[in-house]
């Protein structure tokens, strides 16, 4: 019985975060399908509905719902090519950004600034094992990104209506890991390093919709991460199951030509949106309660920054949350797994200028997700 119970099936579902968990991060990487016994196919998808409310420190007056609800949807397969060889195929949206500021720029401190992003990776990955309890894995990411960022409002002083286009563009990173497992008790530990995905994207940069610079080209680089997955039995029918995930935030620069120039004449790199590096860990149990279906809790937390101060285009400092989910088994190798998950955001003081002044409060907010996976193994 342990051996059916496995986290990357009952938790699947759960993995979408909140709006603006971890900077942009939205699932989280995860590659648990690789480890699914036989061949095996699936599809996810998730809605989450943020709460992103808050108080303009300049006017006073309230900021409703900074945070757009999105969809995030996946899919993957997984063939076993030979006894010990298996090649694995991930879709997903890693990252996004949906926030909108309301009010009018010339009487609010952020008004109309806004911030959409979005990314498709198509991840490639193939594992060898070397016997029962060790293996490797290894493989290519395309990753596709795109974003629209506009900076609006009285806390932007003469950069008030500044607008970037960022085009799409596809490049490619990698993704190289290594696991232990004892199947008698249902025991994993895996280990993944996802590399950064350097992209270079058609810019053009306007003022209240003129254009202020000759199109050009910004050069980011998507952050790099480290997952450390785990999972054990503890008991006949019960496992215990969680997840460490470091992302390295930091090094996520957007620098367009004009924007850069604007903010330090003298110096270059000037960067749009400064994200803190983010660890965030996931602890959960899950139970066979009858022959066919299970059931899982889990718990979640993501680090604060340095302080108080953050982005407006990401309003939250850290995260808690808790999630329960649950799966089916259908019968004929089909098993329907979904859950909800709720997540408090951590209070946060948007801030712009040099030296940093906040210009917005944010405290009490949260983001509900909910989200279903259809497996087939065949």
């Amino acid at each position: 019985m342990l051996r059916k119970l496995s986290a990357c099936s009952l938790t699947g579902a759960l993995m979408a975060s909140s709006a603006v968990a971890g900077g942009l991060d939205r699932t989280g990487q995860p590659i648990g399908v690789i480890f699914q016994d036989g061949n095996y196919l699936e599809f996810s998808a998730s809605r989450t509905a943020p709460d992103l409310t808050g108080t303009d420190l300049i006017t006073s007056a309230d900021i409703d719902n900074a945070g757009n609800g999105f969809n995030s949807v996946g899919g993957a397969i997984k063939y076993d090519l030979a006894p010990n060889f298996s090649l694995s195929v991930i879709a997903e949206e890693p990252f996004g950004s949906d926030i909108e500021y309301n009010g009018s720029p010339f009487t609010s401190a952020l008004g109309g600034t806004s911030a959409f992003a979005d990314t498709f990776s198509l991840t490639a990955i193939g594992r060898y094992k070397f016997n029962d309890n060790f293996s490797v894995h290894a493989g290519l990411r395309q990753q596709t990104i795109e974003g629209n960022i506009t900076l609006s409002g009285l806390a932007y002083g003469g950069l008030s209506g500044y607008n970037v286009d960022l085009g799409a563009d596809s490049a490619f990173g990698y993704v190289i890991g290594a696991a232990y497992e004892m199947p008698e008790i249902a025991l994993r530990v895996a280990v993944t390093y996802n590399s950064a995905v350097d992209h270079e994207l058609q810019t053009a940069e306007t003022v209240f919709g003129t254009p202020v610079a000759p199109t050009s080209v910004t050069e980011i680089s998507s952050p790099e991460s480290i997952n450390v997955d785990f999972q054990t039995g503890i008991a006949e029918g019960t496992l215990l199951f969680g997840n460490v995930r470091y992302v390295k935030w930091s090094d996520l620069i957007i620098s367009p030509a004009f924007f850069d120039g604007a903010v330090d004449p003298g110096e270059s790199g000037s960067s749009i949106s400064q994200l803190d590096d983010s660890t965030g860990v996931t602890l959960g149990i899950a139970r066979q309660l009858t022959q066919n279906f299970s059931g899982s809790v889990a718990l979640g937390w993501e680090s604060e920054g340095a302080d108080s101060l953050v982005s407006p285009l990401s309003p939250v400092n850290g995260q808690t949350s808790i999630a329960l989910g649950g799966r089916y088994d259908v019968g004929n190798g089909v098993n329907i797994s979904g859950g909800v998950r709720y997540t408090m955001l951590g209070d946060a003081l948007p801030e712009t200028g040099t030296p940093d002044t906040a210009r917005a409060d944010f405290s009490d907010n949260d983001a509900v997700t909910v989200g279903f996976r259809v497996g087939v193994s065949f």
